[in-house]
């Protein structure tokens, strides 16, 4: 079995390979290289006199050459080698690791030295067109802003379980990998004592934990995550030693800042079992518990070690909960725009590409900014309402996922979008969530709760307004008067 790196033009494909070989003592081939000592000339050249049908079909045959040879190199393939069924099919009998680069860096790195990189708007929408293509074919996918990102990913690519995807995370304080397959659960790519949370729920299904919680977002309070620390300390754990979180966002949620804060910091896996942190809340390392005053009032920011997802346990879940967390995924397809809101609009099936593609969305937003300063106040979409909600009714009437749809439709309220605002509402309505606020939610305990959210900046609660799917705007200013149409509209 080869590794064998794909990706667009300027992804770095061949320079990634090098380094790779060196840490692997293996021997990296570039078909590029291959085809222009096959063709005795430059590929520009050949390009030039032949055109691009005639370079496809000999860069095929080389391409086929180079994945059918016994030894186990490290091989880098031309950006358009992949639009071959045949080269498609040989690379089933591989670990093919796509190099994600955008179309801007790659456009700065090869605009104009490239033969299909001459006209701008025809190389972003040759980006465009193969990047589904990429995706498919990919077992590992890694983001290209550092140089030695695939050295960084090999043990985890190593790791790798048959069928599985995976994913690599980058972030200004760390890096992990993301793993999502069918049959997971079990899973554990990191070594060392692990110790394992879990709630009443989860048990049941996926055997004993080392401290179980009550289920229930009632519960995510400093009195269990005391509770918790308290049987860490018990057990002895150490700074090599890692929690386990098996379960939902709530979980996640207290395992990961009590992992943050123990002996000032130890590591934590994250292995979400509900839709809601499959899709969200189990990347980003965002941690914390609620208080009285507020949702997630007590936290802190502690990216895991790694996350484990397994779409076949959402089989387990009850309706109300699957549906729940439909509300997260129509979140995040609004933030990312284009392929994803598409597949959201014509599909509510959650699998492991949906789950993929929203990893992605999010992933790519905490890379850029990972504590809130800038772009990954986006993911507060919908958030500031929902949260109030949840806040305002004892975390009782709504779960996380219903409080969001609602408080989604109360940002585009707030974004004077009617036509979007209604397709979201039959999004939300499909799968059986609410569009409608319960009248007897005290309407003052909900603007008072909005008031002292979280992330106010300044007195001022900034929220996100979208222009339209993938074009949002943070920190914006709404007048009381606006909210509480907005309010009244979801009465």
């Amino acid at each position: 079995m080869s590794l064998v790196l794909i990706g667009f033009m300027g992804a770095g494909k061949s320079s990634a390979a090098r380094a790779a070989a060196a840490e692997l003592n293996a021997r990296p081939l570039d078909t590029d290289q291959l085809i222009e000592a096959d063709l005795g000339t430059s590929i520009e050249g050949w390009f030039a006199r032949h055109g691009e049908r005639a370079f496809r079909e000999r860069e095929e045959e080389v391409v086929l050459r180079a994945l059918a040879q016994d030894a186990a190199p490290i091989l880098s393939l031309g950006g358009g080698a992949v639009t071959s069924q045949r080269v498609q099919d040989a690379l089933a009998a591989h670990t093919v690791v796509l190099l994600d680069v955008d179309a801007d860096t790659a456009w700065q790195r090869a605009g104009g030295r490239r033969p299909l990189a001459r006209d701008r708007q025809r190389f972003d929408e040759l980006h465009a067109a193969r990047g589904p293509l990429y995706e498919r074919l990919a077992d590992v996918i890694l983001p290209t802003s550092r140089r030695d990102t695939l050295r960084s990913a090999l043990p985890a690519i190593r790791a790798l379980p048959p069928g599985a995807k995976l994913l690599w995370a980058e972030t200004a304080s760390a890096a992990y990998p993301v793993f999502v397959g069918e049959g997971l659960v079990a899973f554990r790519p990191t070594g060392g004592r692990g110790f394992t949370v879990s709630d009443t729920h989860v048990v049941e299904h996926y055997g004993p934990a080392d401290h179980v919680l009550p289920a229930g977002e009632t519960h995510k309070t400093l009195t269990t995550a005391e509770g918790v620390l308290r049987s860490m300390a018990a057990a002895g754990l150490a700074h090599g030693d890692h929690v386990v979180a098996v379960g939902g966002g709530v979980v996640g949620d207290i395992a990961g800042f009590c992992a943050a804060i123990y002996q000032r910091g130890i590591g934590v896996v994250q292995v979400p079992t509900t839709v809601v942190a499959q899709v969200d809340s189990a990347y980003g390392g965002k941690t914390g518990v609620d208080l009285p005053e507020g949702k997630n009032y007590a936290g802190a920011y502690h990216q895991p070690q790694a996350v484990v997802a397994d779409p076949g346990v959402l089989s387990t879940l009850p309706e109300a909960e699957h549906a729940a967390g439909w509300a997260e995924v129509v979140k995040t397809a609004l933030i990312a725009g284009g392929a994803l809101w598409k597949r959201v609009q014509a599909s509510p099936a959650v699998d492991r590409d949906v789950i993929v593609a929203c990893a992605r969305t999010k992933l790519a937003v905490v890379a850029a900014d990972e504590r809130d300063a800038g772009r990954r106040q986006t993911l507060n979409l919908g958030h500031t309402v929902g949260h109030a909600i949840e806040t305002a009714t004892g975390y009782v009437r709504y779960r996380h996922g219903e409080a969001v749809g609602l408080g989604l439709l109360a940002a585009l309220s707030l974004s004077n979008q009617p036509g979007l605002r209604s397709d979201v509402a039959d999004l939300l309505a499909a799968r059986g969530l609410p569009t409608t606020l319960d009248p007897q939610v005290d309407r003052e305990a909900l603007m008072a709760a909005i008031r002292r959210d979280k992330k106010r900046r300044d007195g001022v609660v900034g929220f996100v307004l979208l222009e339209a799917p993938g074009a949002l705007q943070t920190g914006v200013g709404v007048p009381e008067r606006e909210l509480r149409a907005a309010l009244e509209e979801l009465g």
